[in-house]
């Protein structure tokens, strides 16, 4: 994408704060246009305000379909095109697999998994009508290597970058592209306001979900990732005439990332006598 040459249409959820938010922000100060969506629209009000010109603002939640398909349509008419969608929204729950409900298990795959699929899937035919578009979404450190307590928001993540994958490879030869963003903790209010815990506590996973849950207390308002420079960084890929598949934001997920591409090497190594011979022999 040439940004000298065009004003890119960014559609992002979750803006109400965080990373979507210094997205937003980000992206206008490049005097690009954006589509800010949230569940309160109210909450975006200073973004058009200070942008009339380049910014409009939605009500979204990404897990009602018929207002995904109406939203997104009505951002596409706003500027006449998208260029950049980006699956923002999302939260994060905290508790051992055997601790969490069935509801909430099925609340986090429903924003989280299906919120990103609804909205890709509303765009992919505006995106293919123009012959480019990037689509961004927003990932985690916990598809690097997960945690315990992290289990179903691991999965939620793993499952959208599973679609990604798929999805990259399909688009291509249409001039589409795909982005998944792995940011570290960064200081946003992800581990206070976009977190939810676990219908119940048990004491076997004190030392385990227990913990991690209460590391995710300690860590707020420490985190060392910039959610400013985690934008610029997003927008830096999606400018590039190379962008990559994955994009790793901050030294903690970069350093995780390595650690686990040596691991997961060294297995893969130690194993391979006993994994590698289970095909059929020539002779058969």
């Amino acid at each position: 994408m040439n940004e000298q040459s065009i004003s890119p249409v960014w559609f992002i959820t979750g803006c109400s704060s965080g990373l979507g938010r210094a997205l937003a922000l980000r992206a206008l100060a490049r005097g690009h246009r954006v589509v800010a969506t949230a569940r309160q629209p109210d909450t975006l009000a200073d973004l058009v305000a200070g942008h009339p010109a380049h910014c409009r603002a939605f009500a979204l939640d990404v897990t009602l379909p018929d207002q995904v398909q109406a939203v997104v349509a009505e951002a596409a008419s706003a500027f006449g095109r998208l260029d950049v969608v980006v699956n923002n929204a999302g939260y994060g729950l905290v508790g051992a697999l055997e601790e969490l409900g069935d509801e909430q298990i099925a609340r986090n795959f429903e924003t989280n998994f299906f919120g990103a699929l609804r909205v890709i899937r509303a765009a992919l035919p505006i995106l293919r009508a123009q012959g480019s578009g990037h689509i961004v979404n927003i990932s985690a450190a916990a598809v690097i290597s997960n945690y315990a307590g992290f289990s179903i928001y691991g999965a939620t993540k793993w499952a959208l970058e599973g679609a990604s994958e798929a999805l990259a490879a399909e688009v291509r030869p249409l001039g589409l592209k795909v982005l998944l963003v792995q940011p570290g903790p960064f200081r946003t209010d992800f581990l206070t306001r976009s977190q939810e815990r676990a219908d119940r506590v048990m004491a076997d996973y004190a030392p385990t979900s227990g913990k991690f849950a209460h590391y995710l207390e300690n860590m707020e308002g420490k985190q060392p990732g910039d959610p400013e420079k985690a934008a610029e960084a997003i927008i830096a890929a999606v400018l590039s005439d190379r962008p990559p598949l994955r994009l790793v934001l901050g030294k903690y997920a970069t350093d995780k990332s390595r650690k686990k591409i040596a691991a997961a090497q060294r297995e893969l190594d130690a194993w391979a006598a006993v994994g590698e011979p289970t095909d059929y022999s020539e002779s058969r």
